[in-house]
């Protein structure tokens, strides 16, 4: 069976519940800071981080623009489309996420966790509001 192609409002609205169960799990893993708290803030951080590109992707379909050859093209022409405020800092995501695979020890990750916690959620929600507002033009 197949599905329908979801529209840029059902992935936003994807996005925003990702988004709302990574802060939970963040408040969790600040709480707990045990390796089963961190590795489930650093899977569901890589999941929140998909659907943003799944976003900007449908965004740009919508657009006529794209396809994109990877996450760094895409980021780039978010940049440029004032989908994301910080470009360097959403392409250090894109390459956090090459070098701190959760595969790896998360002793060796916990830059990566200090990076999402301090640094990484608050782009995330600012891409939310600025998805929503575009949307909403």
């Amino acid at each position: 069976m197949k599905t329908l192609p979801q529209t840029c409002q059902q992935c936003l609205e994807l996005y925003a519940k990702a988004l709302e169960e990574l802060e939970l799990y963040s408040q969790r893993a600040k709480k707990l800071n045990t390796t089963e708290a961190n590795r489930e803030l650093i899977i569901n951080f890589e999941i929140t981080h998909e659907l943003a590109l799944k976003l900007m992707g449908k965004y740009f379909e919508k657009m006529g623009k794209g396809p994109f050859s990877g996450s760094r093209d895409l980021t780039v022409e978010a940049f440029h489309a004032e989908l994301i405020d910080d470009g360097k800092a959403w392409l250090d995501i894109v390459i956090d996420r090459i070098k701190y695979n959760p595969i790896y020890d998360l002793e060796t990750q916990h830059d990566f966790l200090d990076r999402i916690l301090k640094d990484y959620i608050p782009l995330l929600e600012k891409f939310e509001d600025n998805m929503s507002k575009k949307l909403d033009e």
